[in-house]
């Protein structure tokens, strides 16, 4: 019995034993892993190794708030209101007059009209500081993009009388009228604007010589490359030798024909 009791306290003794030299090694190894884990002097401690099965919680971006403002109310747009205009800005018809001097008898515009284009077939005529246009007996001078109704200069050249003339003749010289101006003839050129002669308002005229249509215009296309300086000036002596071939000055057809053939010999195309 003794036996047996002995042999149980041996085995408890050398259990107990057993159990505080594992306790001690846990400790130990504790104490050493403690150890290795703090950083050496100068070093930073690092951070904490995260658990492989820790994942760290998903953040989704928030959507942005977007406020919906209530449409400003539009500002209010009035109708324009139409004004009328008063009467002298007020496109006035042309007011034709009468010309009844020597029996004339043919109407022209008033001196200082307006006019938006100039008639079709006017002559252009350079003159001094400025540039005149003739059609049918009316002078036109450039004005503000326009053109204005004008007395002509004196002195200035046409190469043909208007349509519609009275004829005067003083001291067996031959004047021509028309619109309040007065033509004398210029050999080799044409006519020339001149100062009422002396007697002009007691003479007897001549019945009104009514004369064809003055044809357009023509068109001048320099075909060897002109320029519009060398143009004007070829155009201005084709005019005068034109004005100085026989019939030239009754008959229109004769003045074109001479003008377009001397623009021709200049290297010219004139329709």
């Amino acid at each position: 019995m003794q036996d047996s009791i002995s042999k149980w306290v041996h085995a408890v003794s050398v259990a107990l034993v057993s159990v505080a030299a594992l306790a001690g090694l846990a400790t130990a190894q504790e104490q050493h892993d403690n150890r290795k884990r703090e950083p050496a002097p100068g070093q930073r401690p690092r951070p904490p190794e995260a658990s492989p099965r820790a994942h760290p919680p998903e953040v989704r971006p928030r959507p942005p708030e977007v406020s919906v403002r209530p449409p400003e109310a539009s500002p209010r747009v009035r109708a324009p209101v139409a004004h009328a205009r008063p009467p002298e800005a007020r496109p006035r018809p042309p007011n034709l007059r009468l010309d009844q001097r020597y029996r004339h008898d043919h109407y022209y515009p008033p001196r200082g009209q307006v006019v938006p284009v100039l008639p079709g077939g006017s002559i252009g005529i350079n003159f001094g500081p400025g540039n005149y246009f003739f059609h049918g007996g009316v002078w036109f001078r450039p004005w503000t993009g326009r053109f204005v109704v004008v007395v002509p200069p004196l002195g200035i050249v046409v190469p043909l009388l208007p349509p519609a003339y009275a004829t005067l003749w003083i001291g067996g010289v031959p004047y021509y009228y028309a619109n309040g101006v007065y033509y004398a003839p210029m050999p080799g050129q044409g006519y020339v604007v001149v100062t009422p002669p002396p007697g002009a308002e007691a003479i007897q005229t001549v019945p009104q010589v009514v004369a064809p249509p003055v044809p357009p215009l023509p068109v001048i296309y320099p075909r060897n490359g002109q320029s519009a300086e060398q143009t004007e000036a070829d155009r201005q002596e084709c005019n005068r030798w034109a004005t100085t071939q026989a019939s030239a000055t009754p008959d229109t057809t004769v003045y074109q024909r001479a003008f377009a053939a001397c623009m021709d010999a200049r290297g010219y195309t004139v329709r």
